[in-house]
């Protein structure tokens, strides 16, 4: 897929959950549990054109608005405890799985009765590099973002 500004981007895999604890830190899955609940969790993992960066683009919608403005809210202050779950390449991307504790770039946006989560990495666990990095992951953010609205809108 190509984004407004050109890049490319391919998206090497995909999973939706109604267990939404399943793809969230174990404090971001209690803080949605408070409320009436989160409805469906949905994680896309793209690769840039060069296959470098591994981004994971989360989709998390809630039963209410204000449950989703809480899960924002929090994250927000504390992206690193409240975080969605990066997805690992499947073995058919031909991917390398991104090294434990590599730096990261963390990102969020909300919707009506959504929270896109961003998170991205550099697939060989790089820590240059930081805007570009961040300028992919925030591009794939407002894509996505940009169809939840959408969807949420009455669109397709």
């Amino acid at each position: 897929m190509r984004l407004s500004d050109g890049s490319r981007y391919k998206r090497v895999d995909l999973v939706t959950a109604t267990e939404c604890a399943q793809g969230m830190s174990p404090e971001l899955a209690a803080l949605a549990d408070q409320g009436e609940g989160c409805l469906r969790l949905t994680t896309a993992l793209f690769t840039d054109a060069e296959r470098r960066s591994q981004v994971s683009v989360t989709v998390a919608s809630f039963v209410r608005a204000e449950d989703a403005g809480t899960v924002f809210a929090m994250a927000s202050m504390d992206p690193v405890t409240y975080q969605t779950v990066s997805l690992d390449p499947p073995p058919e991307a031909g991917l390398p799985t991104v090294p434990p504790g590599s730096a990261g770039v963390f990102r969020r946006l909300m919707t009506v009765r959504s929270v896109v989560f961003a998170n991205g990495q550099w697939g060989d666990g790089a820590e240059t590099g930081e805007a570009a990095l961040t300028r992919q992951t925030e591009g794939l953010l407002r894509y996505v973002n940009d169809h939840v609205v959408a969807y949420e809108q009455g669109g397709v």
